[in-house]
């Protein structure tokens, strides 16, 4: 009788291994690769149809609207919120951008997007680091960026002058990763606007 009982009492220890495993899985899965090369559905096709307010109390910056987009230069959005870590930590970087000369040059934009947070937060965050952006639209729900299909924050976007979304980059920018990934894109989406012509 004792030898029937043994092999049912490592059964129910089944349910729990295989939770073990298939946890294991998603945990090897979260940290193999490069999250900034998540591929986004949206690359080559038009940015989705928003119009954002402007963020209140941020003084002559405008809002940001899909038309902003489409006004014959590479845009930049920047999807960000004060709540976020990684936020802060490449916001040095996005003053460094908006300074460049060369980017001026070029005609880029850098626009942002408030993704799910407070007025106060938002206008605070900007005033303390600088603001980079030329426009900010808020979207307090979340809907333009799910609609970018944004992951998590932040997120940047490389934007083609007809409002073509050229490329995606997840997480925070360094200045390796604008000097060896977002420059390049940037000049890909120039010479393909560029070749179009």
């Amino acid at each position: 009788m004792s030898d029937a009982v043994a092999p049912r009492s490592a059964l129910r220890f089944l349910p729990l291994a295989l939770f073990a495993l298939l946890a294991l899985v998603f945990l090897v899965r979260l940290f193999a690769g490069d999250a900034s090369r998540i591929p986004s559905a949206l690359i080559g096709k038009p940015a989705p149809a928003f119009d954002l307010p402007a963020l209140q109390g941020l003084a002559g910056v405008p809002g940001l609207a899909t038309q902003d987009l489409r006004k014959g230069h590479v845009s930049l959005v920047n999807v960000f919120a004060s709540w976020c870590g990684p936020c802060r930590q490449e916001h040095a970087v996005l003053m460094a951008i908006s300074a460049n000369e060369a980017l001026k040059a070029k005609g880029v934009e850098l626009y942002g997007l408030s993704y799910k947070d407070e007025t106060a937060n938002a206008l605070n965050f900007l005033e303390e680091g600088g603001n980079p952006f030329a426009r900010v639209g808020v979207d307090p729900a979340g809907r333009t960026a799910i609609d970018f299909g944004v992951y998590g924050v932040p997120e940047t976007f490389v934007i083609k002058g007809d409002g073509t979304i050229a490329y995606k980059f997840v997480g925070p920018l360094t200045p390796s990763a604008v000097a060896t990934t977002l420059i390049p894109e940037i000049e890909k989406a120039m010479a393909s606007a560029a070749a179009a012509r």
